[in-house]
């Protein structure tokens, strides 16, 4: 199959059109394939775009970019300024007349635009549309959504072409990126949306234009940076802003943000649960080993475990009911699925450890301690929870919160890890929790406490922001 590229004069166009100035330096009859914002991931004829970071500046790379064999630089005006004499020489094809081009370069361009950012994402933009027919799914929530994309793409892909976010690149720069990866032959698009700032989710719905959008729920994720579960459920539903009548939404039929969600869509909105997805009729929870689920009156072994994942499942069935998938696809998609790194992972061994530290906020981790004291255990239950991060001023509270929850569990030991949990041990211990209540904000300290305590038939849970990397005590407690 031919590779998709776009040519130089494609690109100038379509950001002239957005009302972007743009303009070129180096060789007008460059075009390129793939995109990357990290130099060390370029591949040949990639686009590389040069984002300015808090850490890191993408254009203080771009001769390590065109090494690597970029055939195009996104560039922003004022950067490119600083540095264009030092990087000009390397445009020109190896062995030109009086040039000192890299080794290994036939030609490369330059777009100079004054931000870098909104002119990648309106390439994306231009990238998707390249490929028409694609029915495009988008998926976005304060939880699940990278799950109930994979559950999604794992059904759909039975008997389609699908293309999917690569993990989860889902932002601004990742669903951008994502977008070059649109195979020419691809069907059906799942990709998952997130936003951490206001105005995001409206940016990505730019992007990918979603043809169904759905959201798993609304929680409290990054309610530190938007300020409250109202400023999430609005940002959230910004998934909905390119509808213009003929696309179709679902909302969670048990979420309290149900009507907002729904009022004044531009086109169909459903719910999507266990009452309302068609399809589904009933499950039976078989523990560590996951559910039996009842589709179309075919029995289907889902192996994800606790109730969220089996809300993530039922997302998916909606959507895979919506655009015509066969009961049998979805059963096969159904039992293929895989537990994802750090998403309620179970690894087995003298010591069953439950990993569920990719991500965490108070809804996320009061279900995974609600899924823990509803197993059937004959030995002790040790819950070992970290930091929730970007909860800002409501961290103190819902760690608090969390800390009570643990209190009123079934565990007989609680660790809690990081500066920002401390308030979750001390309510854990207010609570008059009976067994041993730990606190340690260095990892390697609790690793020995948790070491020393833990012993063979013990059930582990590991809960944490994915910033705590929390995912190493399981390699110690194995």
């Amino acid at each position: 199959m031919a590779e998709l590229r776009l040519s130089v004069a494609q690109s100038l166009a379509a950001l002239r059109d957005a009302g972007i100035a743009a303009r070129l330096e180096g060789d007008a009859a460059v075009s390129y394939s793939g995109a990357a914002t990290d130099s060390r991931k370029v591949a040949p004829g990639d686009l590389f775009v040069a984002l300015p970071g808090d850490r890191v500046d993408g254009h203080d790379y771009l001769p390590q970019a065109l090494r690597a064999g970029a055939s195009c630089l996104l560039v922003a005006e004022a950067a490119w300024a600083a540095r264009r004499e030092q990087v000009l020489p390397a445009l020109a094809p190896a062995g030109a007349a009086g040039t000192s081009g890299a080794a290994g370069t036939s030609g490369a361009a330059v777009i100079v635009v004054p931000e870098t950012l909104p002119a990648f994402q309106t390439l994306a933009t231009l990238r998707r549309r390249m490929v028409p027919s694609m029915k495009r799914i988008g998926i976005t929530g304060s939880s699940g959504k990278t799950t109930t994309k994979e559950i999604a793409a794992s059904i759909l892909s039975q008997g389609r072409r699908v293309a999917i976010n690569p993990g989860n690149l889902n932002s601004d720069i990742g669903l951008s990126q994502s977008m070059f990866g649109i195979p020419a032959d691809a069907e059906i698009g799942v990709f998952e949306m997130g936003m951490n700032r206001a105005g995001e989710m409206g940016e990505l719905a730019g992007i990918y234009e979603p043809d169904i959008a759905l959201i798993t729920n609304v929680g409290t994720a990054h309610i530190g940076i938007l300020g409250s579960r109202d400023a999430i459920a609005l940002e959230k539903k910004a998934v909905f802003s390119r509808f213009n009548g003929s696309q179709l939404g679902f909302v969670n039929e048990a979420d309290d943000y149900n009507a907002f969600l729904r009022e004044g869509v531009r086109g169909e909105v459903r719910d999507f649960g266990p009452r309302s997805t068609k399809g589904f009729r009933g499950s039976e929870d078989l523990g560590l080993d996951g559910f039996a689920v009842d589709w179309e009156g075919l029995r289907v072994r889902f192996p994800l475990v606790g109730k969220h994942n089996l809300a993530n499942a039922i997302a998916a069935m909606a959507l895979a009911e919506c655009v015509g998938t066969p009961p049998q696809e979805v059963a096969a998609g159904l039992e293929a699925v895989r537990p994802l790194f750090g998403r309620s992972e179970i690894l087995r061994g003298e010591v069953t450890i439950i990993r569920d530290c990719y991500n965490a906020n108070p809804d996320s981790a009061e279900a995974a301690i609600d899924f823990c004291d509803a197993l059937e255990w004959r030995g002790r239950r040790v819950y070992v929870v970290g930091s929730m991060l970007e909860l800002g001023a409501e961290s103190e509270s819902a760690h608090r919160r969390v800390g009570a929850a643990c209190a009123a569990s079934k565990a007989g030991a609680l660790f809690f890890f990081g500066e920002e949990a401390r308030p979750a041990f001390e309510a854990a211990r207010e609570a008059g929790f009976p067994g041993l209540v730990f606190f340690e904000s260095d990892f390697d300290r609790l690793a020995a406490a948790a070491k020393a305590y833990v012993r063979e038939g013990d059930l582990v849970l590991l809960k944490a922001s994915r910033g705590m990397a929390l995912e190493r005590l399981a390699e110690v407690l194995r």
